[in-house]
């Protein structure tokens, strides 16, 4: 089971293996907050963040936060919230970046965030 976080969603175990063999994209973005550790801006984000569930090309959506794993020189926890998104292709994700409600989200959440990493990564 994949999972993100210590609240996330989690990845079913056959929805997991279905995304690792089929070719497609993985966007994984980060966010840090302008107000950092603010629970309203979080939850903000979090429910701005499930909106996008709606645009029909996301194969699958995880948010989650980080997770209270051990810590260790290689894991940067000090994000806020996290997305994990799933396409099948680089043209799906295109499609995604233009849509409707991917703009709206951006227009309604962006003053939340200080800061944004993404991880785009072709699945092989």
């Amino acid at each position: 089971m994949i999972a993100l976080g210590g609240s996330a969603m989690a990845l079913s175990a056959a929805g997991a293996e279905a995304a690792a063999t089929r070719p497609g994209l993985v966007h994984h973005v980060f966010f840090w907050l302008k107000r950092p550790g603010s629970p309203e801006d979080r939850d903000q984000l979090m429910a701005g963040l499930r909106t996008l569930s709606a645009i029909p090309v996301i194969r699958n959506l995880q948010i989650g936060i980080p997770a209270d794993t051990e810590a260790r020189d290689v894991v940067d926890g000090s994000y806020d919230v996290s997305e994990l998104m799933f396409f099948d292709s680089v043209e799906d994700q295109k499609v995604y970046q233009d849509h409707p409600i991917h703009q709206a989200f951006v227009k309604a959440c962006s003053h939340l965030w200080a800061r944004v990493v993404v991880y785009d990564m072709a699945l092989r």
